[in-house]
């Protein structure tokens, strides 16, 4: 997964140098750079996700990588912006082996409170990338060109493959694989449909998902131009990484204590609760002082490192005799839902960060709604049942 992170972040710095060598001029146009990507992991996961399900987890790995090498190269070699998003697309896809077969990985050897103390550490794990990536970008960028950003990508992936090889055994339990075939994604799409829990928690992952990427779409737009930080950014940037990840890590302790679900509701209800009050303090003014706006974004994603890897392992709960496709289509909606509430929201941050923070709220009252609505439902269906 850290492959995907590093893919993401490590161009930010480098997003100008990018548009000047292959003709950029529109900021909009660098953004596509970002989103593209999320747009290639959505597709990909209905793909491989399904067919690790009959060939096995390594496998489609292998083949993900593979694509993600092709695409690479393509993205060295590109001299316009088309040729540089169809790059970009394709990277997606191919990293969406690895993305989505991590997880059901995880989901095949572990279940409830404790696979989500796994998947804490495992997002823990995916967030120091881009505490590191930036940086790593800009000092790559300054002494060799944005094109050695790509390659350094390849290098840091063949080594994962090869760990990949030599130390991780297959998860796939051989009772649960199933057989390939055209109505393969139909059956499993379908089996998906029957969990109430797991589409209402992928709809959630959708929001927040999608309001973390609009900040990944713009951040550079917020500390760069409307700050003047451009030499700071990567460090800003690795700050508010350190956030998520901190939450991360504390919620791989906490979750065994408190379980799953009161994580979710009590920070989903910090998440949509810290926006309110920046929306109230700044309305009608500009930015303010950067410490105090990095002090609320440090504090929104405090609050995010504890919804990722619960969320995600809510859904997959109740998925794992199809735990590839399942990873797949929860994957899947939340991106495709992410990429367009990103791309919408973003339009609107030219000259303040206020956009920013009522796409928080917006996401958040939608998350719980959503999770309002599936514990009404889940309290009819009990006392149905009594």
């Amino acid at each position: 997964m850290s492959i995907v992170a590093l893919s993401i972040d490590a161009i930010l710095p480098a997003l100008d140098a990018i548009g000047i060598s292959i003709g950029i001029t529109e900021f909009t146009d660098k953004r596509l750079l970002i989103t593209m990507i999320f747009l290639g992991l959505g597709f990909g996961q209905l793909i491989f996700g399904p067919l690790s399900d009959s060939i096995g987890r390594k496998p489609v790995i292998y083949i993900g990588f593979t694509l993600f090498v092709l695409a690479s190269f393509l993205c060295v070699i590109a001299t316009s912006l088309e040729m540089m998003i169809v790059g970009r697309i394709l990277q997606g896809i191919g990293l969406s082996a690895p993305r989505t077969i991590s997880i059901a990985m995880v989901r095949d050897s572990f279940s409830g409170d404790y696979m989500a103390k796994i998947m804490s550490f495992i997002v823990a794990i995916f967030i120091i990338i881009p505490v590191v990536a930036p940086a790593l970008g800009k000092l790559m960028l300054d002494t060799f060109g944005w094109r050695s950003i790509f390659n350094s990508q390849l290098i840091f992936g063949a080594i994962i493959m090869i760990w990949l090889w030599k130390r991780q055994p297959e998860t796939l339990n051989p009772k649960h694989k199933i057989k390939l075939s055209k109505t393969l994604f139909i059956s499993g799409f379908k089996e998906f449909m029957k969990f109430k829990t797991a589409i209402a928690f992928t709809l959630i992952s959708g929001f927040i998902t999608g309001s973390f990427m609009v900040y990944l779409s713009v951040a550079d737009q917020i500390f760069q131009i409307q700050y003047g930080m451009v030499e700071e950014f990567p460090y800003l940037f690795a700050a508010l990484a350190i956030s998520v990840g901190f939450a991360t890590f504390l919620n791989g302790k906490f979750v065994l204590k408190y379980g799953m679900y009161k994580l979710v509701f009590a920070f989903m209800i910090s998440f949509t609760a810290i926006p309110v009050l920046y929306l109230i303090i700044f309305f009608g003014q500009p930015n303010p002082n950067v410490y105090i706006l990095l002090t609320f974004f440090g504090l929104q994603f405090f609050s995010i490192g504890f919804l990722f890897g619960n969320l995600r392992s809510l859904a997959m709960q109740p998925l794992g005799h199809i735990a590839g496709i399942g990873a797949a289509i929860n994957g899947f909606v939340s991106t495709i839902m992410a990429v367009p509430i990103a791309t919408y929201i973003g339009g609107f941050v030219t000259n303040t960060a206020y956009p920013l923070f009522i796409g928080f709220l917006i996401c958040g009252c939608c998350s719980l709604l959503i999770l309002w609505i599936l514990g009404r439902n889940t309290k009819q269906v009990a006392l149905k049942t009594t």
